[in-house]
């Protein structure tokens, strides 16, 4: 592959050329297009409400740039649309933050000579960046006190000495799943002369810390041990003292927790949390009071699933809520009453927030099928957010397929949506190959707005004459904690099924040609996908599995995630039911396959071992009944992350597709892949 890759000076002469400004004329979205799609990551309103600062993914140049994760730029717009970079080019921050004088924005960052990341800030008015504070291991997350000189922060404890000796000789051994260091809360003075940092005895694992406005408390989310099974299924919010350095309450709270943010007058603080121990996904707003009492469910009857959080003052919380395929910026009062929809998002899907210290402005972060995600400003009593940025200025002159909101019934009489990108040039009474796009989780869900990734082709595949269809099966999030517990002891059943329902009706409206249909995605649509392949094969005339599940048996045992597995979608360990487990593994229906078959898996994957991967390329391979191919990425985790391996990712998608769904099929392509 790498010899490919280097094989000739002119294709680092090409490339460039190809993904310049001068493509953007070309007719519909292209794969080289989705490669430089720049998206804006996180934004963190001024407490003025005059700036926002914002972080921008800007993809990696292949051949032109040493390979790697995009860079994350800070930018910073103001009321006006007025912006500009601050921190650009081949750098990485992350964490933003601002001065409570709005004078300064903060961020994490490794930069020149830090062997860590550090925490750095510049000043709105211009200069370089400078770095604040730096301590002995990463800093993982911070918080400034309303004083604007006390910082609390997040990190490891270093190694010692005699530990980085032994490794320095070879005993790098690791003891699974009990060597792991715990991340601290700690806390210095940035104005003191010694800076002496203090760390807070705090019992287990720190995840996240928040300040208090009147800076006399910390919330601080605490996990168990530093593993992800806890991180994820045991985190609790714990009440600090910083001065004493103790505990005073914790929140009680079953299951995942997510966003959190303290009331203005510091009374309160909201929390999104999941209903019970067997929710798959936080989504329930809640507000607990300053000392710990029992948290209260703002909105129990809501048929979706809250995201964010803010406050608008101390009594009202604003809220984005997912439901179904749209988003909407909600507020009701800390009661539980007056709920009202602030903004309805008509095209766009909030999916970020952040409000000025006297709540009348509103940052907001949305995109839409038009444009990957921007920034957007609500300011007063304004009825419509104005959007201030606009990164993929180019988009404007690719034309775009169409895109809407699809719902059917299902065979059991439940209605499902999804949304669907039509072929670009559809002709009335033409039948077009479908390209089944199925989500992860399955505790995730498609909304209406940005859906083309390297992963996922989108409006690349419509400009290449393909229907490319996005469903909620039952147990999608964004339509409240009963639809997500669906499939509950049933994986395989109801929830995959749902997914040939939803080919049937878009075969019966006469778009979708039934003979040329493919299937793909990523965890566990890799799982669908390999179920596509194997159990529903008669129905699927190709299929690309990317880091799914094969052997529900052995992922359980080699996965990093097991109690949640178990918590909240099999509610059976394998010896208590090993028939379920047996039938809903794809390898127990190898022999049914005859769907051609593409496998990639990043060979560094904790969360689905790149034994499945393994497994099914053997089953199938031995069957001899279909052609099949493993892809493995060296040292890439649960998904691509490197410009190389997205790009390879996305040709190996779309030529899988193509030969399969628009070509001569047969015997697969060859192995290596033009890179131009």
């Amino acid at each position: 592959m790498k010899l490919i890759l280097h094989v000739s000076r002119l294709l680092a002469v090409l490339l460039p050329l190809l993904l310049s400004g001068a493509l953007a004329q070309a007719e519909g979205l292209t794969l080289e297009h989705i490669a430089r799609l720049q998206a804006v990551t996180g934004g963190v309103i001024s407490p003025d409400g005059q700036r926002i600062a914002y972080s921008v993914a800007v993809p990696r140049k292949l051949f032109d740039e040493p390979d790697g994760e995009a860079w994350s730029e800070l930018h910073i717009v103001d009321a006006r649309g007025a912006h500009r970079g601050y921190v650009t080019g081949q750098v990485n921050v992350s964490a933003l933050g601002w001065t409570p004088d709005s004078r300064h924005v903060t961020f994490l960052a490794k930069r020149g000579e830090d062997e860590h990341a550090a925490l750095y800030r510049i000043a709105v008015d211009g200069g370089e960046a400078v770095r604040w504070f730096g301590f002995d291991t990463a800093i993982r997350g911070y918080g400034l006190a309303p004083d604007g000189r006390t910082l609390a922060f997040i990190a490891q404890d270093a190694e010692d000495e005699d530990t980085k000796s032994l490794k320095d000789k070879g005993f790098n051994q690791r003891i699974y799943e009990e060597d792991w260091r715990a991340f601290r809360v700690r806390l210095v003075d940035l104005d003191a002369d010694d800076r002496e940092v203090r760390t807070l005895e705090l019992d287990g694992s720190a995840q996240q810390l928040a300040w208090s406005p009147d800076g006399s408390r910390l919330a601080v989310k605490l996990a168990p041990r530093e593993l992800i099974d806890d991180v994820l299924m045991k985190v609790r919010i714990s009440f600090v003292d910083p001065a004493a350095g103790a505990i005073t309450a914790t929140v009680d709270t079953p299951g995942k927790l997510g966003d959190m943010a303290w009331a203005p007058d510091s009374g309160h603080l909201a929390l999104i949390m999941a209903e019970d121990a067997n929710d798959p996904r936080e989504g329930r707003l809640a507000v607990v009071a300053k000392d710990g009492d029992n948290p209260v469910n703002l909105l129990p009857d809501l048929e979706g699933h809250v995201w964010q959080v803010a406050w608008r003052d101390a009594r009202r919380v604003l809220y984005i809520s997912h439901e179904g395929v749209r988003s909407r910026l909600g507020e009701i009062r800390r009661d539980g009453s007056a709920d009202r929809t602030v903004l309805d998002a008509g095209d766009a899907v909030w999916d970020g927030i952040s409000v000025s210290a006297d709540g009348r402005t509103i940052a907001l972060l949305a995109s839409s099928p038009a444009h990957p995600r921007e920034v957007f400003r609500l300011a007063g009593n304004a009825r419509s957010a104005e959007r201030l940025t606009d990164h993929n200025p180019w988009l404007a002159d690719v034309r775009l397929a169409a895109q809407e909101v699809v719902r059917y019934t299902a065979r059991d009489g439940l209605e499902i949506e999804g949304v669907l990108i039509r072929p670009l040039d559809e002709q009335p009474g033409t039948r077009y190959p479908l390209i089944l796009q199925v989500h992860g989780g399955p505790e995730a869900h498609y909304s209406n707005h940005w859906l083309s990734f390297y992963s996922q082709p989108g409006q690349a595949a419509a400009a290449r004459g393909y229907a490319v269809f996005y469903p909620n099966y039952r147990a999608s999030t964004g339509r409240g904690v009963a639809f997500t517990k669906l499939n509950h002891g049933r994986p395989a059943a109801e929830e995959f099924d749902d997914l040939v329902d939803g080919v049937d009706h878009l075969i019966e409206i006469g778009l979708v040609d039934g003979d040329r249909v493919g299937i793909t995605g990523g965890s566990y649509g890799g799982y669908a996908s390999a179920w596509g392949a194997t159990y529903y094969s008669e129905r699927f005339a190709a299929s690309v599995m990317f880091v799914g599940i094969s052997d529900k048996i052995s992922m359980l045992g080699t996965s990093d995630i097991p109690v949640e597995l178990y918590q909240v979608h099999y509610l059976s360990w394998p010896w208590e039911d090993w028939s379920m487990y047996r039938d809903a593994s794809p390898i127990y229906y190898a022999d049914r396959s005859r769907t051609p078959t593409l496998i990639l898996h990043g060979d560094a994957d904790p969360r689905v071992h790149v034994s499945q991967s393994m497994i099914l390329y053997r089953y199938l391979k031995l069957a001899g009944q279909a052609p099949v191919r493993l892809v493995l990425y060296p040292g890439e985790g649960h998904g691509n992350a490197r410009a190389a391996s997205r790009w390879d990712y996305s040709l190996r998608l779309m030529r899988w597709m193509d030969h399969y769904l628009q070509g001569e099929g047969g015997e697969p392509p060859d192995h290596p892949v033009d890179y131009r």
